[in-house]
């Protein structure tokens, strides 16, 4: 070797060259994106879940006592800092849900800091949830029976009132029952026989001892129905009369006096003399009513039962019909279909019906299902309602056209899962069954199905997610307002699915968009928020659980 022959120059590896060809800066780009994303998902999660469980604690009651002689009594609801202007400085302000809307003619207001002169807690301080009005704050004066004062002093009025308004409620609720309940299954054997007339006159035409026989009925039930009205009626009087003249004389901040009538207050408190358990007690009760009971006061106020009830329902039967068409068409696309350009076309077809606004399915579902087939079923199974009450029954949105429209919405998504799934069994496990004999359809009931499943249901559980939270198409196909009647229930037939029906997601547009007081609906939206989230979760957790169990059973089984 010649020493003497010209060495080629040693090249020197540059640290940065050598990160770029490990790849490290996109590790750290990739990592550090997936922190992002994971911190603003538990961000927006912890703010929905502070902000919505918060709402019911019972805050103190503070009394502001202005700059001009003015007082005013209420939660403090908000903080915020005012810029300065016009050359003097900044200065705080703090915003009060002062309640007692007939009085003050609002219900929150913004006092600035310099405005107030002082600041204190009534110890008899009461804040009123009210059936109608919303809420009211004052002091107990006393208890009255009409003209008479049965408990005067704060203290007295306050123990009388806690002894005698729980009765008081109990008797309300029984004659709101009765209206409710029991009269309405008077008016549906009512329109039953009816509408047993009308369809004996279609069938039979203005005569016939069908249509006689029809009209007796009609008349027996009737007068079945006047008697026993005429019991609801005496009993309700009861209920009501007992309750009548009731009432507690409240002085607000300012010194006007109301008397709120005993049978109108859904619940009093006085947080500032609540012990931690007390707050716990009230928190508990209100949280029960609001999981519980119907909505009052333009949905702002009362519970969600109702639109808990028809979420859930929407959902899961929605899953029962997406599931088996989704899981059909993904094993013919797979298992069956030959690769050619009507497969492919097909599958483009999916991929973008994934990606079609839910506005879209929600006019489809409208003029498909509502007014086609929902119509044609009116005419042929309906048609006595039609002619008696002028009122589509199918006709019209409800529940089963719902789940049907977001069954559509979320097909996509099942059937791209699915291919997925049945993908990733392997075709060594095909050809061994085949290699023992089994048949196409065997293999794939034995052998590529339940190893699938869990894959089938991570498919599944992403379209109960988006069904559940989808608000735009729900609008134009069966959700509605204000429904008290749920589309499931304990009457005949135990499932009813032409009823319209309240939703969860509905009712946050609802309550945060079209309510006359906006800022007394933002803690309502949160709460519904962080509900119909939990509810989602449940239903996430509850397939979680169902897909692991189908893992650990089958796929570990794989060779």
């Amino acid at each position: 070797m010649n020493s003497d022959a010209p060495r080629t120059p040693r090249r020197l590896r540059s640290a940065h060259s050598s990160l770029a060809a490990h790849g490290e800066p996109l590790v750290w780009l990739t990592g550090g994106s997936l922190a992002v994303a994971i911190a603003m998902i538990a961000g927006l999660l912890a703010f929905i879940a502070v902000r919505g469980a918060s709402t019911f604690w019972p805050a103190p009651l503070v009394e502001l006592e202005l700059a001009d002689g003015r007082r005013a009594l209420g939660e403090v609801s908000g903080r915020e800092l005012v810029g300065p202007a016009g050359g003097k400085a900044g200065f705080g302000r703090t915003l009060v849900h002062t309640a007692a809307f007939e009085i003050t003619g609002s219900h929150f207001e913004w006092f600035d800091d310099p405005q107030v002169v002082r600041t204190d807690r009534p110890r008899w301080a009461t804040a009123v949830e009210r059936l109608e009005g919303g809420r009211f704050h004052g002091i107990p004066v006393r208890l009255v029976r009409g003209d008479e004062t049965v408990a005067a002093g704060p203290e007295e009025t306050w123990r009388e009132f806690s002894r005698l308004h729980p009765a008081v409620r109990s008797r309300v609720r029984e004659a709101q029952r009765i209206d409710r309940h029991d009269r309405g299954v008077l008016q549906r054997q009512l329109r039953a026989a009816r509408l047993a007339v009308v369809r004996a006159e279609l069938q039979a035409g203005g005569d016939g001892d069908a249509r006689v026989a029809a009209v007796k009925n009609e008349e027996q039930v009737a007068e079945r129905v006047r008697e026993r009205s005429a019991v609801l009626d005496a009993e309700t009087a009861r209920l009501r009369g007992e309750n009548a003249g009731w009432g507690v004389e409240f002085e607000a901040a300012g010194g006007q006096k109301r008397v709120l009538p005993l049978e109108g207050i859904v619940r009093a408190w006085q947080p500032n003399r609540l012990s931690l358990a007390g707050k716990a007690g009230v928190y508990v009760a209100r949280w029960w009513e609001f999981l519980s009971d119907d909505p009052r006061e333009a949905n702002s106020a009362g519970g969600v039962f109702p639109a808990i009830w028809g979420t859930l329902a929407m959902t899961l039967i929605m899953a029962l019909i997406v599931a088996p068409f989704g899981m059909l068409a993904a094993l013919y696309l797979k298992e069956y279909a030959g690769r050619g350009p009507v497969t492919t076309a097909v599958r483009i077809a999916i991929n973008n019906l994934a990606g079609v606004p839910s506005i879209v399915y929600g006019a489809f579902g409208l003029g498909f299902f509502c007014y086609v087939l929902g119509a044609g079923i009116d005419e042929l199974f309906f048609q006595p309602a039609l002619v008696a009450d002028n009122q589509p029954t199918f006709g019209t949105g409800g529940l089963l056209w719902a789940s049907l429209t977001l069954a559509l919405l979320t097909l996509p998504v099942v059937i791209v899962a699915t291919e997925e799934a049945l993908a990733a069994v392997p075709n060594s496990m095909r050809e061994g069954s085949y290699a023992c004999g089994a048949s196409k359809w065997q293999t794939i009931r034995r052998i590529v199905l339940p190893r699938a499943l869990p894959g089938i249901m991570t498919g599944l559980i992403l379209a109960m997610a988006r069904g559940a939270g989808e608000v735009a198409p729900l609008m134009l196909v069966g959700v509605k307002k204000l429904a008290l009647d749920l589309p499931i229930d304990g009457t005949f037939p135990f499932v009813h699915p032409e009823r319209e029906f309240m939703h969860l997601a509905y009712l946050i547009y609802d309550v945060g968009f079209q309510s006359p007081n906006s800022q007394a609906a933002q803690p309502m939206v949160f709460t519904i928020t962080f509900l119909l989230v939990t509810i989602i979760a449940l239903l996430n957790v509850a397939a979680i659980w169902l897909r692991s169990r189908l893992k650990r059973r089958y796929v570990a089984q794989q060779f």
